[in-house]
């Protein structure tokens, strides 16, 4: 069972690498076709370089840090932000800015829960 379930990891992990290689590929192409570069395009190019980059660790580790996905979370938030404009309501860009506050919080506590400095990290008993 445990054999499936990592061919199944796998198998999924080559879908979203395949699948983010064609949507790069669909971008630059819809740039290429435009004759432009907005802003847009280039933060959703960030996207997908992130979602390569964690398909990346997880092929070479096996496993997903939680702090990478959470990259992706404030990266898409502030894409988010930036594309809605000045037409914006002002309280959503509070509601999304606090959304970005308590995920990059979280990465902090995330790497700091091993921390030495902070005398987090476990004592060995003797």
């Amino acid at each position: 069972m445990d054999k499936i379930a990592k061919n199944l990891q796998l198998a999924l992990m080559c879908i979203i690498l395949v699948s983010t290689v064609i949507a790069v590929g669909m971008e630059i192409n819809n740039m290429f076709l435009n004759q432009s570069v907005m802003l847009a395009d280039l933060l959703l190019m960030f996207l997908y370089l992130e979602v390569l980059a964690m398909v990346r660790v997880f092929w070479n580790q096996q496993s997903i840090s939680i702090t990478l996905p959470l990259l992706i979370a404030i990266t898409a938030l502030a894409r988010f932000i930036i594309l809605q404009g000045k037409e914006m309501d002002p309280s959503a860009l509070v509601y999304e800015a606090i959304a970005i506050v308590l995920i990059a919080s979280a990465i902090v506590i995330l790497r700091l829960r091993h921390s030495e400095k902070l005398g987090l990290k476990k004592r060995k008993s003797k």
